[in-house]
C-alpha cells in the first residue's frame, strides 16, 4: 500500500477488504444507525470521533475523518503520468 495514505485510511481499507464477518445495522426512525462493535474496534472510534460517510456506486463508505485532508490526498496520483508529463504540458501553454 502506498506509504502516504493515511493510518485511518488504511485501517478502514483493511477493514472493508479482509473483514470476513459482516454486521448487519438497522435504520431508525430517526436515520440514525449504531456502528457495531467490530468495527469500533477494528478502527479504534470512541465517542466523539469524526467520521466520514460518502457514496461510492451505490454503496455507502464510513471512515475516520483525516487529521488533514491535505496530508491524506498527498501523493494519490502519484505515478499515475510518465515523468515528463508535467514538463511536457506546462511547455504547451507557452
Amino acid at each position: 500500500m502506498h506509504p502516504r495514505i493515511g493510518t485511518s485510511l488504511r485501517r478502514a481499507l483493511y477493514f472493508l477488504l479482509q473483514c470476513k464477518a459482516m454486521s448487519e445495522v438497522t435504520l431508525s426512525a430517526k436515520h440514525q444507525i449504531v456502528i457495531p462493535r467490530e468495527a469500533r474496534e477494528a478502527l479504534d472510534l470512541k465517542p466523539g470521533d469524526k467520521l466520514v460517510v460518502s457514496t461510492v456506486g451505490g454503496r455507502i463508505i464510513i471512515m475516520e475523518k483525516p487529521q488533514s485532508y491535505r496530508a491524506a490526498l498527498a501523493g494519490l496520483a502519484r505515478g499515475l503520468y510518465p515523468k515528463d508529463y508535467l514538463k511536457k504540458e506546462r511547455d504547451s501553454w507557452r
